[in-house]
């Protein structure tokens, strides 16, 4: 389970190469960083299950997380991933331009991906906090479909003195939407989680 597709390999390169956070640790507490490996196997599993859906990602990134659910996804699945930074776009577009199944756009993930669902799965990791978006995501989602954010700490190894203690934004907005069923899954490294909702109504 430590190999990786040839894609992703190639994606972490890519991100290296540009100098693309690969952590949390590298990128600190302004910049977005990379699809961990734990995440990446997450969101293959679920898109290896897409049989002739549709998957969208808001923010691309790299493109690791891209091509984990592009290396997974079956033959005729569509993946659509949205990325805000013109050279992060280009970068990705780069990377998956052979596989004609994924289409990379660059602009507002927020406002771009509700308009082209439903989605089967949506990966939501462009820092959604906001109700009404998250309310919009969700309404992109076909009934049965799944989102996922990723970047969450366990709370048992969250710092004592840690506000997300007491209050953390994206588990709120997974707690308070009454048309998912939703769950917190904590990676094998223990250190860090993401939560996963499924569209029931």
């Amino acid at each position: 389970m430590e190999q990786v597709p040839p894609l992703v390999a190639t994606a972490y390169a890519l991100a290296r190469r540009i100098g693309f956070p690969l952590t949390r640790e590298e990128a600190g507490p302004d910049r977005a960083s990379a699809c961990l490996p734990g995440v990446g196997r997450f969101l293959a599993v679920l898109a290896a299950g897409c049989v002739g859906g549709r998957i969208g990602e808001l923010g691309t990134g790299a493109g690791i997380g891209t091509a984990w659910l592009a290396s997974a996804m079956p033959a005729d699945c569509a993946l659509l991933t949205v990325e805000i930074d013109d050279q992060l776009g280009r970068a990705a577009r780069e990377l998956l331009a052979a596989d004609a199944r994924v289409e990379v756009i660059t602009g507002d993930a927020w406002r771009v991906v509700p308009g082209r669902g439903p989605f089967d799965l949506l990966f939501a990791d462009s820092g959604v906090r906001v109700p009404a978006d998250f309310a919009a995501m969700v309404d992109a989602l076909r009934p049965g479909g799944r989102i996922i954010m990723d970047d969450v700490t366990p709370a048992r190894v969250l710092p004592a003195d840690s506000p997300l203690r007491s209050r953390d934004a994206k588990r709120e907005l997974f707690g308070r939407e009454s048309r998912l069923v939703a769950t917190e899954v904590v990676l094998p490294d223990l250190r860090h989680s993401l939560l996963v909702g499924t569209r029931v109504s």
